[in-house]
This record gives C-alpha cells, sequence and structure tokens, in this order.
C-alpha cells in the first residue's frame, strides 16, 4: 500500500501539471455540453482556453534552466534556456482569447435585446425533453 502511494507521490509530483490542466478541460467541457446559459458557455470557453494555455506554457518549462536573455560573461549555450517559443505563442493567444470573448459578449448583448433571454432552450423554443 505504501509503494502505491509513493508511485501516486511522484506521479503527482511530477506530472501533477498536467492533471490539472486535464481537469480544467474537463469541467470546461462538462460545463459546455450541460449548461443552457449561453453566458455560462462562453464562462467555460475561457476556461478550456486557459486549460490550453496552462498545458502549452508548461512545455516551455526545463529543470535548472534559466530565462533566454544573454549577458556579458554568462552561459551561452542553448541547453541552459528555456524555451521561449510556447511562451511567446501563448501570449499571442491570450490576446485571441480577449478578443473572442469581447466579441462573444456583444454578440449575447444582442441576444439579450432581441429574445429577452440568453437560455439556449428558450431562445430554440426546444424543451430538452425526451419523446
Amino acid at each position: 500500500m505504501t509503494e502505491l502511494i509513493d508511485n501516486l507521490e511522484y506521479f503527482l509530483a511530477d506530472r501533477g501539471i498536467y492533471m490539472l490542466a486535464l481537469i480544467l478541460f474537463g469541467i470546461s467541457i462538462y460545463g459546455m455540453v450541460c449548461c443552457g446559459n449561453l453566458l455560462k458557455k462562453l464562462m467555460c470557453m475561457n476556461m478550456m482556453q486557459v486549460a490550453i494555455i496552462f498545458f502549452f506554457l508548461t512545455f516551455g518549462q526545463k529543470e535548472g534552466a534559466t530565462l533566454p536573455v544573454a549577458l556579458a560573461g554568462q552561459v551561452t549555450s542553448p541547453d541552459a534556456y528555456i524555451n521561449p517559443l510556447p511562451h511567446a505563442l501563448m501570449l499571442t493567444a491570450i490576446v485571441v482569447s480577449l478578443g473572442t470573448t469581447g466579441v462573444g459578449l456583444a454578440l449575447l448583448m444582442r441576444i439579450k435585446d432581441i429574445y429577452g433571454t440568453i437560455e439556449e432552450e428558450e431562445i430554440t423554443g426546444k424543451g430538452g425533453k425526451l419523446r
């Protein structure tokens, strides 16, 4: 039993960050499928984007590495630096995420003005009941 606990502790310490991203992604998928409120769906979409960004940012890290800034008299070996590409790409993804959130909120405001609600069942006219 203690070996199982030791293996679990090692797994969570070594790969726990990936599990956190996976759990966050799963919660957001569940929310997208099960929620009938369009604002909640937009929030779950944002959670999904954060989980993906979080997952990709973990790839840029390296044990014992430093920032990729070369100063005079310091290490210049490429193996001593973290990879800056995932960070740069995810910075772009964050900006795109903010843009899609703004457009989504604007669309929700228009839907609320036209239909008077943001509940999916009331807008589509489907009650979601099995017959």
